[in-house]
């Protein structure tokens, strides 16, 4: 436990810095920033060779959060969230007060609510959701355990968190659906 606690607090320290972290989730290693400061989101963009024009996951440690970063959150919301056995991401309209890198031309940003232990102390604690995207360069398969992630990738984050590290449990990247005002529903990954 003495390591999980020294990890979040190097972890938060880089966060609050402006840093890019390469981080377990409760789906693949990700790549993650403050989702709120634009610098630091181009920098995974940069990193990633991914175009700006693809917008990325944002994580929150709370649903009670969401009408923070959206306009409305569609009922039909809250039960994916509630009753979702596997992580789900959730498209949604009408973003704000995120990073503008991290919002889609359309205007929508996709959310997950994180049920991972350290991803949720960890943005609880920064007050401030995550960014949460592969630990892939763009184009490339996404990395299912912490061996298959690129040198490129270890080499270009500012801090690489040193949990789980060894794990080969197989893992996928989270279900996602994206939920319109009107109650229309699309599934995008299942």
């Amino acid at each position: 436990m003495e390591i999980f606690k020294e990890e979040l607090k190097k972890t938060l320290e880089v966060l609050k810095s402006g840093g890019i972290i390469l981080y377990p989730t409760d789906t693949i290693w990700g790549i993650g920033c403050d989702a709120t400061n634009e610098e630091a989101v181009k920098k995974i963009f940069q990193l990633k060779k991914r175009k700006d024009s693809k917008s990325m996951i944002v994580l929150l440690d709370n649903a009670n959060k969401l009408e923070s970063y959206v306009n409305r959150v569609p009922e039909t919301a809250w039960q994916f969230i509630e009753y979702s056995e596997k992580p789900i991401s959730i498209i949604y309209d009408k973003a704000r007060n995120l990073a503008p890198s991290t919002i889609a031309s359309d205007g929508s940003i996709a959310i997950r609510i994180t049920k991972d232990e350290f991803c949720s102390k960890l943005i609880y604690q920064f007050r401030k959701p995550i960014i949460s995207t592969s630990a892939n360069i763009s184009d490339q398969q996404s990395p299912r355990s912490f061996d298959e992630i690129s040198d490129e990738i270890k080499l270009g984050v500012d801090y690489i968190v040193n949990l789980r590290q060894h794990e080969h449990t197989p893992v996928k990247p989270s279900t996602i659906i994206r939920l319109r005002e009107n109650g229309q529903i699309e599934f995008i990954r299942k």
